[in-house]
């Protein structure tokens, strides 16, 4: 994990007032983030030459010290990380504790299903969690319901116009909308940490309608790579909790088992540590399973939605 140092980027060489305000009001604010972006990136802000750029990175990653750490030290900061969960007992046992900052991670699931749901109560269960955290949702799909936050404040022992006053929604119309609103947090947590939490319900949606058929599969991989990989800076060097939400597709080659896989094929599969599916289950229940995770078994849970949240099956 990056360690994030909050430094003033007009004491770099060749930064003067103008310079700076480009680079901070494009996102590049801190050492730490003109160091891990490219001279391209840079350049395009700010107008100077790629090889200008290139010592501007060079210069803020040597006063970051931007490079190999011995593993003990490494393993130090990554005791950094916090886990929130839901309060279902099955579920969080099931990640290992809760959802954990510093990553990307995604759940999978067709329509009725409990995406929506679970975002809506990790922003609440964030909240619940420190007085002062501050929770950002990207709503690509129009689903936000307030009546939900109320339902789960309630149940948290939460005030519902304090928490209202904690979440903040932006409504993604489309991708180069999405990827904007990602550009707009980033300025945000670099003037206030008390962002604990970024949600997108779903990732996939806007990728997926704009870009439909074969012809159009690698203009659509190679930009949602990019988003990912923004997302995935932020979520490191901010120690943010981050899930995304997304939707599945059948496989019609798939004759036996789950033929349900998700949108966003390796791409979306390599930039998330830990993978969600979910769907109904027996008698109103809802199954889960961790698909996939570097340190995690797989393993699996039955559980309830109720308006209170999600409750363990007695």
């Amino acid at each position: 994990m990056v360690k994030e140092e909050i430094s003033d980027v007009r004491s770099l060489k060749g930064v003067g007032s103008t310079t700076a305000t480009k680079l901070e009001d494009s996102g590049y604010g801190t050492m730490t983030s003109i160091a891990v972006s490219t001279p391209e990136e840079i350049a395009s802000v700010t107008g100077m030459s790629e090889n200008t750029a290139r010592k501007l990175i060079k210069e803020a990653r040597q006063n970051i010290k931007l490079g190999f750490e011995i593993a003990k030290s490494y393993i130090e900061k990554n005791n950094k990380i916090k886990k929130i969960g839901t309060g279902c007992k099955a579920f969080d046992k099931m990640l290992g504790g809760g959802f954990e900052s510093g990553s990307i991670t995604e759940i999978f699931a067709r329509w009725g299903s409990g995406k929506t749901q679970l975002a809506h109560l990790m922003l609440v269960r964030t909240i619940a969690e420190n007085k002062n955290n501050k929770a950002i949702l990207i709503d690509t799909e129009g689903t936000f319901r307030s009546e939900r936050i109320k339902d789960f404040t309630e149940s948290n022992n939460l005030d519902y116009e304090d928490t209202l006053k904690r979440i903040f929604i932006g409504r993604a119309f489309n991708t180069d909308h999405q990827i904007l609103l990602v550009d707009e947090f980033e300025k945000m947590l670099q003037k206030d940490k008390d962002f604990k939490i970024l949600v997108i319900d779903s990732l996939t949606s806007h990728f997926r309608s704009e870009y439909s058929g074969r012809g159009t599969l690698a203009t659509r991989q190679q930009k949602l790579n990019k988003h990912l990989h923004q997302i995935l800076k932020i979520a490191d060097i901010y120690n943010l909790i981050v899930i995304v939400t997304n939707q599945v597709q059948s496989d019609p080659a798939i004759f036996y088992g789950n033929p349900e896989k998700p949108i966003g094929g390796n791409i979306l599969g390599h930039a998330s540590t830990n993978r969600i599916y979910m769907r109904p289950g027996q008698k109103g229940t809802i199954y889960a399973k961790l698909v996939d995770s570097p340190y995690l078994p797989q393993t699996d849970c039955n559980f309830l939605i109720t308006k209170e949240g999600f409750k363990d099956i007695l």
